[in-house]
């Protein structure tokens, strides 16, 4: 079908079936963009390279393209569906809440060295971020050798990033990190359905269409081959056109709007551009 990004990550529970599919497609290793994450409560010094080689095991590599670093993913610690744990390796499950609180209080520049570790190694290929604002990008950059591969349009652009968009299609996020209850998603707004109407496409292709040609990476999610078929055929947006879906978060609700919002779950905006991550517990679950 032509996908070679693939977006993986041991919370997510799906790298062994990556690692399997990879296995039965046989498309050269050197043709698959491969990327995984390193768990929020796996960021002490001993645990950051175990965490990768259970990946690569999992995905039956021998080494990653690339190992995104999900600092601020905070999943709890008790979350083990599907068989996954975010809780440290070798840590019990009673201990792992109080892990993670002290995780949060770690200077960061710590760990960021032991991921260069991996890189020199092999193991990991380049590293890059995950849920990261500008105020957190600044400070990575200030000491890091190996620059980061994600994150925030301008800045990116800026610092010769390249911006990854996660659920690039707003999706109905589960309730505890929806950030507009009562907002459909964007596939569903009667400018992209007018888009849509006039560029003979659908509502996701437009959404997706609009992102690329900001020079976004995009990685949708769908189960249905109809539906991986259709993302696959982006195509420019007629300027007029694209300004319109460029102007929709102002026109509509005054700036812009973020569908996945995990504030309200872990305690605190993690993109808050003032302030940073607090290092109290702030988590409503625990």
């Amino acid at each position: 079908m032509g996908y070679r990004h693939i977006d993986g990550a041991h919370a997510y529970g799906n790298e062994k079936h990556i690692g399997e599919a990879i296995k039965e497609n046989g498309i050269p290793r050197k043709e698959i963009f491969v990327t995984s994450k390193l768990a929020q409560t796996w960021h002490d010094p001993g645990h950051i390279e175990t965490a990768l080689e259970v990946s690569l095991q999992d995905l039956q590599l021998d080494f990653g393209k690339i190992l995104v670093e999900s600092k601020l993913r905070l999943l709890s610690p008790m979350h083990t569906k599907l068989g996954r744990t975010t809780r440290p390796l070798g840590i019990p499950v009673a201990m792992a809440r109080h892990v993670l609180i002290r995780q949060r209080a770690c200077h960061k520049n710590t760990r960021a060295q032991d991921l260069k570790r991996l890189v020199d190694s092999g193991k990991a290929n380049a590293i890059g971020v995950c849920n990261f604002n500008i105020l957190k990008t600044k400070r990575l950059l200030a000491t890091a050798r190996i620059k980061p591969a994600h994150e925030l349009m301008d800045f990116s652009a800026k610092h010769g990033f390249l911006l990854v968009a996660h659920r690039p299609l707003g999706g109905r996020p589960v309730s505890a990190v929806r950030g507009h209850p009562n907002q459909s998603p964007p596939t569903e707004d009667p400018t992209i359905a007018y888009v849509a109407s006039s560029c003979d496409m659908s509502p996701a292709q437009v959404c997706l269409s609009w992102a690329v040609q900001r020079s976004i990476s995009v990685i949708p999610k769908s189960t249905q081959t109809t539906h991986l078929r259709s993302n696959m055929e982006v195509r420019k947006l007629p300027d007029e056109l694209f300004n319109l879906v460029d102007g929709l978060a102002a026109s509509h609700f005054g700036g812009p709007v973020r569908f996945l919002d995990p504030s309200r779950h872990i305690g605190f905006d993690i993109f808050d551009e003032g302030n940073e991550q607090p290092t109290t517990d702030s988590a409503p679950w625990g």
